[in-house]
């Protein structure tokens, strides 16, 4: 058994960690869980008790969360040079973690058709989508990599989540998503992730029951 174990579904948050995986180019082990069965019980509850993926274990330890997993490896395995040096790292954590909270709860909570009104918005970290996404297009807006002069786990993270609102409509088409999603994901890592949980999904389907 690998000292690296990926907790995951491929139609999940779980498809960033894999590239992560992918990029860092460490051996690892994949448990594939069913959201209605093995997530939801032991020992799965064991390794994280809110019953979600993904997870990650390393030599005993287990994180959750997609960008504490994504800085956690890169900080595991520098020789893979996913992050800054460290004092170097103010944007790198700043858009990771801007994303991971305000970005995702906007978008998140625009496609389940709410938003803030404007008199609760100060209670919200995010303000509203529009401020949120405004903020993020600027920070990408004249840089070829968010947080520094090559691509981290920054890169990684954002570049993830832009592509995904971009595939499924959360995220106007502007040229600067449009590039900067093009050229994050055009990555021989991003290719052998999506092959790998593509290929998990096709098996999936196969072996669920056909209609008689």
């Amino acid at each position: 058994m690998a000292d690296l174990i990926f907790y995951t579904h491929p139609q999940s948050r779980g498809q960033t960690v894999r590239w992560m995986l992918e990029e860092v180019g460490q051996p690892y082990d994949t448990e594939v869980l069913d959201y209605a069965s093995t997530m939801k019980g032991e020992p799965y509850l064991a390794v994280n008790p809110m019953g979600k993926v993904p997870a990650i274990a390393h030599k005993g330890r287990i994180v959750t969360e997609v960008a504490a997993i994504c800085c956690y490896l890169a900080d595991a395995f520098p020789q893979a040079n996913l992050a800054p040096p460290t004092a170097d790292r103010a944007d790198y954590y700043r858009w990771i973690f801007f994303t991971s909270g305000p970005v995702e709860a906007a978008f998140s909570n625009k496609a389940a058709g709410w938003e803030p009104t404007p008199e609760r918005q100060r209670m919200f970290g995010y303000g509203n989508y529009d401020l949120a996404i405004g903020t993020l297009e600027k920070a990408l807006a004249g840089r070829e990599y968010i947080a520094a002069d090559h691509f981290t786990a920054a890169d990684l993270f954002v570049g993830a989540n832009v592509n995904f609102m971009l595939a499924f409509n959360l995220l106007e088409p502007r040229p600067v998503f449009i590039d900067y999603a093009r050229r994050m994901t055009d990555r021989p890592a991003y290719v052998r992730a999506k092959a790998i949980d593509g290929q998990l999904i096709a098996e999936m389907q196969a072996a669920q029951p056909q209609p008689a």
